[in-house]
This record gives C-alpha cells, sequence and structure tokens, in this order.
C-alpha cells in the first residue's frame, strides 16, 4: 500500500482584488497556520500580500 501524502493543494488569493493568482501544495501535517505570501498580483499589476484560500482537488 502507498503512504498516505500530507501535502495538500491550496489557491493563494490577493488580499486587495480577491482574485486568485497562484495555486500551491502545503503540508497539512507540519503547517498548520494559514499560508501568507508576497506575490505579483496581475490583476493589480503589483506585490501584494497573498493569503490561502482554499483546498483544492
Amino acid at each position: 500500500m502507498a503512504k498516505k501524502s500530507g501535502r495538500i493543494l491550496i489557491g493563494l488569493a490577493c488580499e486587495d482584488c480577491r482574485s486568485v493568482n497562484y495555486v500551491v501544495s502545503k503540508n497539512k501535517l507540519k503547517k498548520t497556520d494559514p499560508l501568507v505570501l508576497k506575490k505579483f498580483c496581475q490583476k493589480c499589476r503589483a506585490y501584494k500580500t497573498h493569503r490561502e484560500t482554499k483546498k483544492l482537488d
């Protein structure tokens, strides 16, 4: 049997315009707090803070 993976896919959304610009994987066993990264938003055309939004399949 294969070992169950602890990684999940999440979307990163811009805090200003709320558009989901990035999809990243996160280890749900080690990182329990919400992911917050500073990334480039294509809609705002500037570097903005992106927060974890929801789990993707």
